[in-house]
């Protein structure tokens, strides 16, 4: 069984890329909860640990990507 929000993101960026998009490595992130769980993400008196290291790595990644691509362009010159 797949997950909602991994399937939902993965259409996403494949049809982003499809169009000439470039997507860092793990560029998504997201917290569906317990199964069937009635807690919303707004509601945690505090963000889950697997949640601030997603976001995170998301963050490095980007910068890094646009790092790169600052410096020699894409496609490359």
């Amino acid at each position: 069984m797949r997950d909602g929000a991994h399937h939902v993101s993965a259409e996403v960026y494949q049809a982003l890329n499809d169009v000439g998009f470039t997507i860092p490595a793990n560029a998504v992130a997201y917290w569906v909860g317990p199964a069937m769980g009635k807690t919303n993400f707004v509601d945690l008196k505090t963000i889950p640990d697997e949640v601030t290291k997603a976001v995170n790595m998301l963050a490095r990644n980007t910068v890094h990507l646009a790092r790169l691509l600052d410096q020699s362009g894409y496609p490359p010159d």
